[in-house]
């Protein structure tokens, strides 16, 4: 996934049709699958990913983190990346409270990811994060420092799965330096499995090519 074959920068997608009842409905995602893909996708998926979320609109999940996995090498990292942000799960637990919200980056033209997790002792944990449809695979997802991966997506039956295709740092406008195999954490890959009534599961997995599984979770989530 790191040596292949570069492809052609995707330019930035307007968010919303221009006429009609369609002016209501964000088509960003939906044109990063061939349409055949994206019309087979359960109906509470291509709503969630279609959701026109301008001006003060917010789009709201509860739930839980049923549970995390953090291997020693998953640990390491974990506490390194506090240094950009702390995008990734800090320590083993579960089950445990959760909420995301989702609104729009009027700066960027993308979306602003807030995921509060809660935790057994202490505050919960807060990770930022903004995704921008941009970017050698159309879409990308920036977590702090500069730094970022670029995502593709595939359509598997009820599910959405992201998976890394290379990590970046852009530390300023008009720089990005692709980060090397031996520099990158692994291979993310984010599942958003629909199961029906407004719930869906989120499973992340980060495998190092060296460390095997190093970070794993599995969250339950509904609507509102």
């Amino acid at each position: 996934m790191w040596g292949g074959v570069q492809r052609k920068p995707v330019e930035a997608v307007p968010a919303l049709s221009a006429c009609g009842d369609d002016a209501l409905y964000d088509y960003r995602f939906r044109r990063l699958f061939p349409g055949a893909a994206w019309d087979a996708l359960p109906a509470d998926v291509r709503n969630r990913f279609s959701k026109r979320l301008t001006g003060r609109a917010v789009a709201a999940y509860s739930g839980e983190i049923v549970w995390t996995r953090l291997s020693v090498a998953g640990w390491l990292l974990a506490q390194f990346c506090r240094l950009i942000g702390a995008p990734l799960p800090t320590e083993s637990s579960g089950p445990d409270p959760a909420a995301v919200a989702v609104s729009e980056d009027r700066a960027s033209g993308g979306q602003c990811w807030t995921r509060l997790y809660g935790r057994s002792r202490g505050y919960p944990q807060v990770i930022h994060s903004a995704k921008s449809f941009a970017g050698p695979t159309g879409l990308e997802e920036h977590i702090g420092g500069g730094f970022g991966m670029a995502l593709t997506v595939r359509a598997e039956a009820d599910a959405l799965i992201f998976t890394s295709d290379h990590y970046f740092w852009r530390p300023v406008a008009g720089f990005r330096f692709r980060l090397p195999r031996w520099l990158a954490p692994g291979t993310t890959v984010v599942t958003h499995q629909h199961l029906g009534s407004g719930r869906f599961a989120f499973d992340l997995k980060l495998t190092h090519p060296l460390f095997g599984k190093v970070v794993s979770q599995h969250a339950l989530f509904r609507e509102g």
